[in-house]
Parts: structure tokens; C-alpha cells; sequence
């Protein structure tokens, strides 16, 4: 036998170890994909849903309110509730909710019922997508926690690009009820997806409702949601708006819209795979970065929106600033200590704050006649907001580590 000794190959177990988080991964994706498109697809959808229960466009557009106030409330509360038991067991239970919810809104009967429905559809949203982000990181080496945290979301932006149109698409082919059937369908597949491929894993020990709620105790966890409320608003003071500005003054013809939007979608798949990647390399320095690179673009759409090549390229990089996302999680899930499962979640409550707080303003600005790009300004100075707390957070961090430093 030779001396000579073969070159390392990678072990069947480290192989294996891989696909099955590769699968897990898929699974949970999934479950972003249904939640992105029952989120998104209402909103091509609302003039079928007043007409179809005798209300106004404005007034049915009251069911958007509703699913976000759910996601506000439900994340906390759920992940409270769920903090004692294993984190696959909350899965199941949170996606088996939203299947409900996406189905019974398919059969609402009146106005009042789709209301209600929609609310109980969005309470399982934010829980959901800390408890996934949770169970990802957990499966990864330390410093591959974004990145595989990105990978997950890319379920919610593939959403965007690809399961709002269709589901729209179907909508209004079939009904706005099939919409919600179709994301119904898709929750039940995840719940099957989530039992088969994601490993079982106890309850940590010590886990329980008030140690999650440590979390609301610590200034780092408040001012890193902030960040995310604020900073990512800018995102969607342009986005709540884009149709209109697109039209009115790019000049977009209507129907090229729905391309625009995919291009927004795949802005946000490259944010979501290069934020993740960034942030695992150095985290402070990428939401930093991602706020100033956000507030440079949604200004420059002010000028940009005038025209529909340079409009449609600056939503794509617009999109780009969902990298965000996986960097705000992997942050929260650092300075909440213990109590991570409640952080992760309120994430995305934050998220949904942002939502309603970057359509309010930019929406007061158009009503001031400032004109549909105007958005650009609000979005710019919301980004460059978040900057400024962003700029706090570290700054307290960093006083507080210099006494440890001179400690040691």
C-alpha cells in the first residue's frame, strides 16, 4: 500500500448534514413564499373584492389594515406564548393558523367576515418568520447565520416577484376567492414540508413566557426595531406609491407595470442574498451601510422617476434594500440575549410598522401636491432617520463596552 495519502474528501456526513439543511432551508422558504403571497396579492385584487361585497375600493382596502394589525399583534403574543415548547411544534401550529385563515377568507361570506379573517390570517405572519429565522441560524456555523437567514427570506421576496402576479393573475381569472384558496393550498403543503424536513429539537431549557419577555428590557432590542421601523419605511413610502408614479409621471404604459414590479421582486432577491452574505462578515458595518445606500437611491428616484429606463432601474435598486432584513434579524437575535424567540418576531412587526408609517407620509406629500415622485424625499429622509438611530445604537454599545475593556 502506498505511503502516499489520498487528498481529504469531504465526509458522507458532512454531505448529508448539508442536503438535510438544504431541505429544512426549502421548507421554511416555502412557508415565506405562502405568507409573501397572501400578503401581496390582496392588493391587485381589491377592486374584485368591492365589487364582489358591495363596498368601496377604498373601504376594501380596510382588509390590508386588518391583516397588518394582526401581524402587529400576533407577533409578540404568539411567540410569547409559544416560547416553552419546541420550535418545529410553534411551526406547525403558526402555519397550520394561517392555512385557516387564507382559507376562510376564500369562503367569507360578507365584508364583516373577511375582516375578521384577514386579521386571524396575519396574527401567525411575524411569529412565524422569527421562529424560522431562529431554526435556520441554529443549523448553521456562527458566522453563516445571515446568509442562511437570507436564504429563508428569499421565500418571502420570490413572493413578490413571482407568487403576487400569479396569484393575482388566477384572482382575476377565477375569483379574488381562489387567490386566497390557491395561498391556503400552499400553507397546508408547508405544514407537510415542515414536518417531514426540519429536525425536532426540544425546548431550550429554561424557556418559558417571561423570559421572552426579558427582551422588552433591553434598549438595544427597542433601538435596533426602531432602526427597522424607520430605516425601512423609506423602502415603502416609494413601493406603496410605485404604480401611480410609474404611470403618471415615467410614463409606463399600464400593462408593462406588472414587469416593473417583478424587478422590484428581483431587487429584493439580491438584496436578501448579498445583505446576508455582508452581514456575516461584518454586521454593524452592513445595516449602516444598506441605510446610507438606501437613502442615496430613493433620492435619486425623485429625478430617475421621471423617465421610464433610469424609473425602472431604480426600482430594482431600490429593491436592493431588503438587505436589511437578514442583518436586522441576525442583530436582534444578538442583543436579545435570551429571550431571542420574541425579538426575531417583533422583527417583523417592526417591518409592518414601517409599511404603515412610509405609505402614511408619503402619501401626505402627494396629498400636498408635491407630486407622486415626492415619495423619493420622504423615503430618502426615513432611510437616512434609521441611519441616525442606527448611529445611536452603536455609540451606546460602544460606551458601554469601554469600562468592560479597561476592566479586562
Amino acid at each position: 500500500m502506498s505511503s502516499e495519502q489520498s487528498p481529504v474528501q469531504p465526509s458522507a456526513d458532512a454531505s448529508s448534514n448539508r442536503s438535510r439543511t438544504g431541505l429544512s432551508e426549502f421548507a421554511l422558504a416555502v412557508g415565506g413564499f405562502g405568507i409573501g403571497t397572501g400578503e401581496f396579492a390582496i392588493m391587485g385584487l381589491l377592486p374584485d373584492v368591492a365589487t364582489d361585497l358591495g363596498v368601496s375600493v377604498p373601504t376594501a382596502g380596510h382588509v390590508i389594515s386588518s391583516y397588518a394589525l394582526g401581524v402587529v399583534v400576533g407577533a409578540p403574543v404568539l411567540a410569547v406564548l409559544g416560547a416553552s415548547f419546541p420550535r418545529r411544534t410553534v411551526l406547525l401550529v403558526l402555519m397550520a393558523l394561517f392555512a385557516l385563515g387564507n382559507l376562510a377568507s376564500a369562503l367569507a361570506q360578507d365584508y364583516g367576515q373577511l375582516m375578521l379573517f384577514r386579521f386571524l390570517a396575519g396574527l401567525p405572519h411575524g411569529a412565524y418568520f422569527g421562529v424560522a429565522s431562529l431554526i435556520a441560524a441554529g443549523m448553521v456555523a456562527p458566522n453563516r447565520r445571515a446568509a442562511a437567514i437570507g436564504r429563508v427570506m428569499l421565500g418571502l421576496t420570490i413572493a413578490v416577484l413571482v407568487g403576487t402576479p400569479l396569484a393575482t393573475w388566477f384572482g382575476q381569472g377565477l375569483g379574488w376567492r381562489a387567490a386566497f384558496a390557491i395561498v391556503g393550498a400552499i400553507a397546508a403543503a408547508t405544514v407537510v414540508l415542515v414536518r417531514v424536513f426540519v429536525p425536532f429539537e426540544a425546548a431550550r431549557a429554561g424557556a418559558n413566557p417571561l423570559r421572552e419577555l426579558d427582551a422588552l428590557r433591553r434598549g438595544q432590542v427597542w433601538l435596533t426595531l426602531a432602526i427597522g421601523a424607520v430605516g425601512f419605511g423609506g423602502m415603502f413610502a416609494v413601493f406603496s406609491y410605485i404604480t401611480p408614479t410609474l404611470t403618471e409621471t415615467a410614463g409606463v404604459p399600464p400593462h408593462l407595470v406588472p414587469f416593473v414590479l417583478s424587478v422590484f421582486g428581483a431587487g429584493m432577491i439580491l438584496g436578501n442574498v448579498v445583505g446576508g452574505r455582508l452581514a456575516d462578515h461584518a454586521l454593524l458595518p452592513t445595516i449602516g451601510g444598506v441605510l446610507l445606500w438606501s437613502a442615496l437611491v430613493l433620492g435619486a428616484f425623485v429625478w430617475t422617476s421621471q423617465h421610464p429606463w433610469t424609473a425602472v432601474a431604480t426600482v430594482l435598486l431600490v429593491g436592493t434594500g431588503g438587505a436589511l432584513v437578514p442583518a436586522l434579524q441576525i442583530r436582534l437575535m444578538d442583543v436579545a440575549a435570551e429571550a431571542q424567540t420574541l425579538a426575531a418576531a417583533l422583527n417583523h412587526s417592526a417591518f409592518n410598522v414601517a409599511n404603515a408609517l412610509g405609505a402614511w407620509l408619503g402619501g401626505l406629500t402627494i396629498s400636498a401636491g408635491f407630486g407622486w415622485n415626492s415619495t423619493g424625499w420622504v423615503g430618502a429622509l426615513l432611510a437616512l432617520g434609521g441611519l441616525l438611530v442606527f448611529a445611536l445604537a452603536w455609540s451606546l454599545e460602544r460606551r458601554r463596552a469601554q469600562p468592560c475593556a479597561q476592566a479586562a
